[in-house]
């Protein structure tokens, strides 16, 4: 299958996400264009984004009332990031409502943002939600704010971020893509060495390289949630301008190894897609192991991994420049 018709099979009406994105960050037309204006439009009307918001509750939560977070990954706070990706923005009523609960329910008194109830700011759910946020049209909403500063505060010495306080991870990366979605021109001082710092971290290690080889960072996975793998760091740095960082070319050749012949990537895997210690205290503990979500199949062709495999060959080859969130 030919670049053009991967791009056209990306292209198809009948899921408008897939289209919107692919008519911005691939075909390179402006959000004033009236064919992505169109396909904007029509992501909560048909596709994944209409079959997330018929499952959102009465009262603006999903799965389970009074709780964000839990069950994973049913619950209002992994609905909301999917929604951010797909294109959906606080200008449709159900949004607005659910994130109010959604800043309401997680803000810390440290500028951050954490789990319902917590009170003080976490990685994971700090970067995730201020990305998130602006996607979905928040961008000057006090919490976007505090939440950056509060990153920047939080970032170790080492140059990265922890869920867990090491700083060590490559896991670590929803702190820069809350930075990745806030618009270069409004980046302060802080920030801009907060990125520079970061970005080294992930560089230094060519993407891949920590520790033992970790399997599923090989495998590409969506909804990612707070898992890294491969595809999440070759997004996040070519979103950030390090496309043509020659640390980057490891990364490079495993994802041209994982097209497939036509042209296409696949899901590999749906979260949680875990080794180690980590899949063996979901053994001991089966009640507290989240629960899948997916939008597309495993093993088969997937529209949005081969969106984002196409979009980070697309910066890397100068077709697309910076930040596409």
């Amino acid at each position: 299958m030919a670049g053009e018709k991967v791009l056209r099979w990306l292209l198809e009406e009948e899921e408008p996400s897939v289209r919107y994105r692919a008519l911005r960050d691939l075909a390179g037309r402006p959000e004033t264009d009236p064919e992505v204006r169109q396909a904007k439009a029509e992501v909560g009307t048909r596709g994944w984004a209409r079959q997330i918001l018929e499952a959102r509750r009465p009262d603006g939560y999903w799965a389970g009332a009074e709780r964000t977070y839990v069950p994973k990954y049913l619950s209002t706070n992994w609905m909301l990031l999917i929604l951010s990706d797909l294109g959906m923005t606080r200008s449709d009523r159900r949004i607005a409502e659910s994130c109010a609960i959604w800043i309401r329910r997680t803000g810390t008194p440290d500028g951050g943002t954490a789990v319902d109830g917590s009170k003080r700011g976490h990685l994971c759910t700090t970067g995730n939600s201020v990305r998130a946020l602006i996607r979905l049209g928040y961008l000057d909403h006090p919490r976007v704010k505090s939440g950056l500063e509060w990153l920047v505060k939080n970032q170790s010495h080492l140059g990265g971020w922890s869920c867990f306080g090491s700083g060590r991870n490559l896991d670590s990366w929803e702190g820069l893509s809350a930075f990745a979605a806030y618009p270069r021109d409004r980046w302060n001082a802080g920030m801009l060495r907060a990125v520079e710092r970061g970005a080294e971290f992930f560089l230094s290690r060519e993407l891949m390289h920590q520790g033992d080889p970790y399997p599923p960072w090989s495998r590409f996975h969506y909804p990612v949630h707070y898992y890294y793998d491969l595809l999440v760091g070759l997004d996040l740095l070519t979103a950030l301008g390090y496309a043509s960082d020659p640390r980057m070319r490891k990364a490079y050749g495993v994802l041209e190894e994982r097209r497939r012949p036509d042209g296409r990537w696949n899901l590999d895997a749906v979260h949680p897609d875990v080794e180690g210690p980590i899949s063996a205290w979901f053994a001991a503990h089966p009640k507290r192991r989240p629960v899948p979500f997916a939008l597309e199949t495993p093993g088969r062709p997937s529209k949005m991994i081969t969106l984002i495999a196409r979009r980070v060959e697309a910066r890397r080859d100068g077709i697309v420049d910076g930040p596409t969130g």
